[in-house]
């Protein structure tokens, strides 16, 4: 026998199926072949006929070790740059546990409450720590960084401007002593939404102009400066006019609140408790706000209800206020947050509790301050003073800032330059005394004054803030943030939460347009390097030359699949990446001098998303029908099209359909939309069935956002972090977004999408290392492998359940839909008594009732193998048998398996058991259940209560009766 000295392929760890297993769902669905499969699946005149340009695929261990070489090319300097980017430790007991555990990164977003108790807890930790700090009554679950938050503050107010002299105000007024990228930001959202964005001195800002709806400020200022902005609110507030601060979490454990000086909206970053820079994310943004304006929150909202045994439980408040089920109707396209991040910080905060946060807090302030005593004493200006942990420090001349960027920079030192002679330097908890000395040391080379020893300096320091300016309240009092503070106690808890949830660890997530897949170990590793993680945005660019070798790396590859020629990486998610596509095609045409061409057109199919970018983006919202077998229907897009053909700005296109199918007339529907002056965006959502058989560039598209936290294996991290790059072609490449802090985009590029020039550029990493290790034919196996384990599933349901559609050899593509409103008539189960019986089966529920209401999209992705594929069959015949019993009258329509679904360990083994079915049959159904059982934490919700009864703060310890578990207390 011969022996076989290739290497082992990665391609084949990713993909579920091996070959015996292939050739038996073929043979299941009646194909000879993949080939005869994907023939009869993807319309033939937009199959790729060359292979991707893609480099020769690597092994795990091979791709580990170039990587490290590439990391080695970053260096890593000290940074005190700040500008709301700070070094930070994550406590290891976090990092090994949390960042580093799929228990925690492979999790969907927790719209299934019972199976998400856990990372709704850790969740509702984050909002208590962000309300408490904050000084506000109600905050968030965390949006996607500081500059999206403080846009997302400006339209919120926008929709709600208030009194009979504001209710058509225009004007937002930002201080310029807000960062920059904020700044930019904010501009970018404000212009399609005719929003007046006047950056100006706050001191000199006439609250009484009734143009005015709203101002934003900075706590502490972005050149450190700390000021009681509590007389400026109040006459704001006096005027109806409404205020937000971008607030510095920290600091806000020493100083006074954003939300006790009376201020509408506060926001900011978590990002320096405990997560790292890397090189600008991902990072978890909060938003924090009063009570009454709950309804007009965007971003999702954890809220405390009850379950059927009037338990007190956690679930995601007011599902349906959620930006993209309102679709055009929305004023933020939000829904994705940045959950791990949030998870983490919250996290951080627990275990530090509130002594142990002002302790780091007042230690970075103490070396602000040692710092500033130095500088004094060498005979420097510190400009600001008042202050946290920056000082901005005035210079004689640009050659004097010359010469101190040179001599820190020989010292491996970062510093923040600003365009006069100044420079700034923020401290955080990584920074020591001895950091000091340095600095003090190389301030002095640059005079004649002695050197300074900082031993007597810091013996007299301390916090010694106006009255006005220091904190008062009291904040994490609740027994979580008190409780966890050794690490056996932190590692228990953080373990007890991660049981409560299921996840990819324990079974196949088949959620429709969401692409569940491997998240390997091998991607994964790479993110918390510190080669990658400890660099700073907006560090030289010559200092993270390994970075940038990965962005040019990555750009080639993605333009190798899409078909496009230009990359922008900065959006940070993918509604981001559909608002950042639509930015472009309206910068294209007001560059042509068609601005007003301001129409798309949405088929009714899109993902929420779509319509409410669109209309983020300005543009009106035309909506075009589908026909009975899900496709677009061309004689209703054609009718929209010639009414609309002067002012067509775009069509909205996801593809293959989010109904499953490659729509064969998708080249005659994008030639209709060229042919009248518009351009086509397509969502990448489903590109897992694209990528090697076709491409947006094939169909005709020209600009798609790419969901790397779906096709490209960056890990859901229970609904965030994402990344939504978008390619374009070269017509639309100058106008790519741009960033005010590094050169970045088109030479006509649109303001930033993002806060960081690059996104969540860390996680950047994971995309890069999937497609290096897999190649062209491993990504191509891939989509095949999608829609074969698709169809195969199909196969085996379509006798128990009806399909609603397919292509026209009757072929889906790599997710499909399973039609559950028959059985409301014939048995009274809806879809989410399917979707709460399949917990107690162990699998989480297929996408509900999208784009179908009343059903359930199912997406089993490549790495499933047969094996688990089966399995997932079996529960649902199993439970297509149950419904059976209530058609059949053998079962009490309403006291029932189904509809009492999730079956907890606590039901299942109460002494009572008064139900008319077993217990066996409510824990046991399937006999793999009783070697292998994932439990419910907690029995059906009922949202309809929670949002009766808001609350989204840490129970207190009082709403519990006895022999009850707090839900986030030990």
């Amino acid at each position: 026998m011969s022996i076989n000295f290739d290497k082992e392929r990665f391609m084949h760890r990713h993909n579920g199926p091996d070959e015996e297993q292939e050739r038996e769902m073929l043979s299941a669905i009646g194909a000879s072949s993949v080939d005869e499969l994907i023939d009869e699946t993807i319309p033939k005149g937009i199959r790729l006929k060359d292979q991707m340009d893609l480099e020769e695929p690597m092994s795990e261990y091979r791709f580990l070790e170039e990587f490290r070489a590439l990391a080695d090319k970053n260096e890593i300097y000290e940074s005190f740059i700040g500008m709301g980017y700070h070094d930070t430790l994550t406590p290891n007991v976090i990092l090994r546990n949390v960042l580093e555990n799929p228990g925690w990164y492979t999790a969907y977003t927790p719209y299934q409450a019972e199976i998400a108790q856990g990372r709704l807890e850790a969740l509702i930790n984050f909002q208590t720590m962000v309300s408490d700090l904050t000084g506000c009554e109600l905050a968030n679950a965390s949006l996607l960084d500081e500059g999206t938050a403080a846009a997302e503050a400006m339209s919120m107010l926008y929709s709600m401007r208030r009194g009979a002299k504001r209710k058509n105000a225009e004007k937002f007024f930002v201080s310029e002593l807000c960062h920059p990228q904020t700044i930019d930001v904010v501009e970018g959202r404000a212009e399609p939404l005719d929003i007046e964005v006047v950056v100006g001195d706050h001191h000199e800002l006439d609250v009484t102009d009734e143009e005015l709806f709203g101002i934003l400020l900075q706590y502490p200022a972005t050149d450190g400066t700390v000021e009681d902005y509590s007389d400026l609110i109040a006459a704001c507030e006096e005027n109806n006019v409404q205020s937000v601060v971008a607030a510095d979490l920290l600091s806000l454990t020493l100083l006074t609140p954003p939300g006790e000086m009376g201020a509408d909206v506060v926001v900011g970053s978590t990002q320096r408790f405990g997560v790292p820079m890397g090189y600008g994310g991902p990072h978890a943004a909060y938003f924090a706000t009063r009570e009454k304006y709950k309804r007009k929150l965007p971003g999702r909202i954890i809220g405390v209800t009850q379950d059927t045994e009037e338990n007190p439980v956690y679930r995601m408040a007011l599902q349906t206020r959620e930006q993209h089920i309102r679709r055009e109707k929305a004023t933020s396209n939000i829904c994705t947050a940045q959950v791990l991040l949030a998870v983490i910080a919250g996290f951080y905060a627990v275990y530090h509790g509130p002594k142990g946060l002002r302790r780091i807090a007042e230690r970075i302030h103490g070396l602000a301050k040692v710092m500033d005593k130095g500088l004094t004493k060498l005979g420097f200006e510190v400009t600001n003073d008042l202050y946290f942990d920056t000082l901005k420090v005035s210079l004689k001349s640009d050659d004097q800032k010359e010469k101190l960027r040179q001599k820190a920079l020989d010292q491996n030192i970062n510093l923040r330059y600003f365009d006069e002679p100044a420079v700034g330097i923020a401290f955080d908890e990584v920074k020591d005394l001895d950091h000091v000395q340095t600095l003090l040391d190389i301030f002095s080379s640059l005079t004649s004054g002695d050197a300074i020893n900082i031993d007597q300096l810091s013996e007299t320091v301390e916090v010694d803030y106006p009255e006005s300016l220091v904190r008062t309240s009291d904040y994490l009092e609740h027994p979580v943030f008190n409780l966890y503070h050794s690490e056996h106690e932190m590692l228990r808890y953080m373990k007890k939460l991660e049981n409560k949830d299921l996840s990819l660890v324990h079974s196949m997530i088949s959620l429709g347009s969401c692409t569940m897949k491997l998240n390997a170990t091998s991607e994964m590793i790479p993110l918390t390097w510190p080669k990658f993680g400890k660099l700073h945005p907006f560090a030289p660019e010559d200092q993270a030359e390994g970075y940038h070798e990965l962005f040019d790396k990555l750009e080639h590859q993605l333009a190798a699949i899409t078909g496009f020629p230009a990359v922008s990486l900065q959006p940070n998610s993918g509604a981001q990446g559909e608002f950042s596509g639509l930015m472009t095609i309206r910068a294209y045409h007001k560059h042509h001098g068609e601005g007003h061409r301001n129409v798309i057109i949405v088929p009714d199919s899109a993902h929420g998303t779509n319509p409410a970018s669109a209309v983020m983006a300005g543009m009106d919202v035309v909506v075009t029908e589908c026909d009975e077998h899900g496709n677009i229907a061309l004689d209703d897009l054609r009718e929209k099209v010639e009414a609309n053909k002067e002012n067509l700005a775009a069509l909205m296109v996801t593809y293959p359909s989010t109904h499953g199918v490659f729509e064969e007339d998708i080249k005659e529907i994008c030639q209709i939309i060229h042919d009248n002056g518009g351009l086509v965006y397509m969502d990448g959502a489903n590109m897992n069935a694209q990528v090697g058989l076709t491409s947006p560039a094939e169909i005709g598209a020209d600009v798609c956002h790419l969901n790397l936290h779906k096709t490209f294996c960056i890990p859901h991290g229970g609904g965030g972090p994402g990344m939504g790059p978008i390619a374009a072609t070269k017509e639309l490449a100058p106008f790519l977004p741009g960033n005010p802090v590094v050169d970045t985009g088109g030479e006509h590029a649109i303001k930033s999408i993002s806060a960081a020039p690059w996104g969540s550029a860390s996680i950047l990493s994971i995309s890069y290392a999937y497609i290096k290790m897999m190649g062209a034919e491993g990504l191509t196996k891939v989509s095949e492998t999608a829609i074969l384990n698709a169809n195969y599933l199909k196969e085996r349901l379509k006798d128990h359940y009806p399909i609603l559609y397919t292509g026209k050899n009757g072929r889906t593509a790599h997710e499909f839909i399973v039609d559950i409103r028959p059985f409301k008539q014939s048995a009274g189960v809806e879809s989410i008594d399917v979707a709460k019986r399949l917990m107690d089966y162990g699998f989480h529920a297929p996408t509900m009732s999208f784009p179908v209401p009343g059903t359930l999209m199912i997406e089993p992705t490549e790495s499933e193998t047969k094996g688990e594929l089966d399995r997932f069959c079996e529960a649902m015949i199993s439970i297509r048998e149950e419904i059976r019993e209530v058609e059949e009258g053998n079962v009490d329509p309403e006291n029932n398996v189904l509809k009492h679904a999730p079956h907890t360990m606590r039901v299942a083994m109460a002494e009572d058991w008064s139900r008319p079915y077993s217990r066996e049959k409510a824990i046991f159904p399937l006999d793999y259940l009783r070697f292998n059982k994932f439990w419910p934490a907690v029995s059906r919700v009922d949202d309809a209560y929670g949002d009766r009864n808001l609350m989204c703060n840490c129970v207190p310890i009082d709403a519990y009766s006895e022999g009850q578990e707090p839900a986030a207390v030990e």
